[in-house]
C-alpha cells in the first residue's frame, strides 16, 4: 500500500525513507518524526484508512510511542488488542484509536515487532463483527530506526 497516501493527512514535511510496507517521515515544524504503515489486510470493509505509527517527539521527550487507528468503528464495549511476536498487548483506547499504556509497553511492543514478521490489531466493531487489521513488519525496524535518527534520538 502506498505510504504517501497516508502522509498527507499527517502533514509530513520530509520523507526519511520507504522500507517495503513502511515509511518514515520528519515534520520539523512540530518537531516530530514517525514510522508508519497501513494494514496489509483487514477483516471486513474498511470505513477509513487504518494505520499504525511509532512516533518521536523530541521537545516532549517522548520516543517510540505506539499509536494505532482502526480501519472501522469500534464498539464502545470493546478494547483493542495488538499481537506481535507471540505476545498480546491490551492498548489504552481513545475512540477508534489505541495507545500503549506506558513507555514500558511501547518498548515491549517494538521489541516484539523487531522479532516478528507480522502484527495484528483486533477489536469488535459497532456492528458486532470482528475488526482485524494485519500489518506486515517487513521494513518496520528500518523505518523505526530512520524516524529515531531523523529526530536524533538514540
Amino acid at each position: 500500500m502506498c505510504m504517501l497516501a497516508l502522509a498527507a493527512p499527517l502533514a509530513a514535511k520530509d520523507r526519511l525513507g520507504v522500507y517495503q510496507g513502511w515509511a518514515a517521515f520528519r515534520d520539523p515544524a512540530t518537531p516530530r518524526c514517525y514510522a508508519i504503515s497501513a494494514p496489509e489486510e483487514t477483516v471486513g470493509t474498511p470505513t477509513r484508512n487504518g494505520y499504525l505509527s511509532i512516533g518521536f517527539w523530541p521537545k516532549r521527550r517522548v520516543t517510540h510511542q505506539i499509536y494505532v487507528r482502526l480501519s472501522r468503528d469500534r464498539s464502545t464495549n470493546s478494547g483493542i488488542t495488538l499481537s506481535a511476536g507471540g505476545r498480546r498487548f491490551r492498548l489504552k483506547v481513545d475512540g477508534n484509536s489505541g495507545w500503549a499504556t506506558d513507555r514500558r509497553m511501547d518498548l515491549a511492543i517494538i521489541a516484539a515487532m523487531r522479532s516478528a514478521t507480522s502484527l495484528s490489531v483486533e477489536s469488535i466493531g459497532r456492528n458486532g463483527r470482528s475488526i482485524v487489521d494485519a500489518y506486515s513488519l517487513r521494513g518496520a525496524p528500518s523505518a523505526i530506526d530512520a524516524a529515531a535518527l531523523g529526530c536524533l534520538i538514540a
